[in-house]
């Protein structure tokens, strides 16, 4: 769609068009085409939930099971406004996040670590590699009762759910991305009289990041998974407390407003990590369709 747009827009072009004209027309295609796309996510945005309130009213969908946007956003409100019984609503939004942080950065410097260490020396990846896919192998939900009962109610069983989510998505990316560098570029360093640790840093590492990234990008969402499972097995706050004790109380209607929220942090993060990626990788050259070829 990018590249019609842009086509478009050049269309036209004669020998006497200058640069400056030229780019001026690509920055206003540019510009129509993110309008274009704000304006149709709006329009099926607006569908969806259209259908959804329309299909609850009349009873083509039980609204007890489904509630309807409409009373998902007073609801919502309300949480806002009054919170719960407990506590605001921003004290347990923070104390989800604080548990989803902690288990993200964790789980994702270990990550890391591992990853680039064991992809770097094929003899502890060929000793460690088997009990990487047995622990890996495990469906780490069912780990929460476990953790609960090593580390207590406290924050830290789910902090350490939400690091062992995190851990093996980036590892695994980190090792695939470090077995996947160019081995003339490191080949070359090591002419040039670098070290390991300069190697690692100056080539691996950069060769890596897009993997590393892309495994950052998800990873988040599971931090989160990791500390909602852990409160719903035990806690006096945070998001999944609430969402257990609308359950309890079938509230569907604060289920889905509580959803909603952990919905738009989640984005936001991943609004951040795309920023952030960004601004560590100003060398790496834009993908296909930003290039605009």
């Amino acid at each position: 769609m990018a590249d019609v747009t842009v086509s478009a827009s050049l269309a036209g072009i004669t020998a006497s068009t200058t640069d400056a004209e030229i780019e001026a027309r690509a920055a206003a295609a540019a510009r129509k085409h993110s309008w274009l796309v704000v304006f149709w996510r709006l329009v099926v945005l607006a569908l969806l939930l259209g259908s959804w309130e329309l299909a609850a009213r009349t009873g083509l969908i039980d609204e007890f099971f489904y509630s309807y946007p409409s009373a998902i956003l007073v609801r919502l409100w309300e949480l806002i406004r009054d919170g719960t019984d407990e506590a605001p609503l921003w004290y347990h939004l923070w104390v989800t996040m604080k548990e989803s942080l902690l288990g993200f950065v964790f789980g994702s410097v270990g990550g890391i670590a591992c990853g680039v260490a064991l992809g770097r020396n094929k003899l502890l990846a060929d000793i460690f590699s088997v009990y990487i896919k047995i622990f890996n192998a495990i469906p780490r939900v069912v780990l929460a009762p476990i953790f609960i009962l090593l580390f207590g109610f406290d924050i830290w069983s789910k902090v350490v759910l939400s690091l062992v989510m995190v851990f093996f998505v980036v590892f695994a990316n980190a090792f695939q991305g470090v077995r996947e560098a160019d081995r003339a570029m490191i080949a070359n360093a090591r002419i040039l009289g670098a070290n390991g640790w300069q190697v690692t840093r100056s080539v691996i590492l950069p060769s890596a990041m897009s993997w590393i990234f892309a495994s950052l990008h998800i990873s988040f969402s599971f931090a989160i998974v990791g500390a909602i499972v852990g409160e719903f097995i035990g806690s006096r706050y945070g998001i999944g407390f609430i969402i257990q004790t609308a359950r309890g109380l079938h509230d569907t209607a604060e289920m889905y407003a509580t959803i909603l929220i952990i919905l738009l942090v989640v984005l936001l993060a991943e609004y951040v990590m795309t920023w952030v990626e960004h601004r560590l990788a100003k060398w790496r050259p834009a993908p296909f369709n930003e290039a605009g070829n």
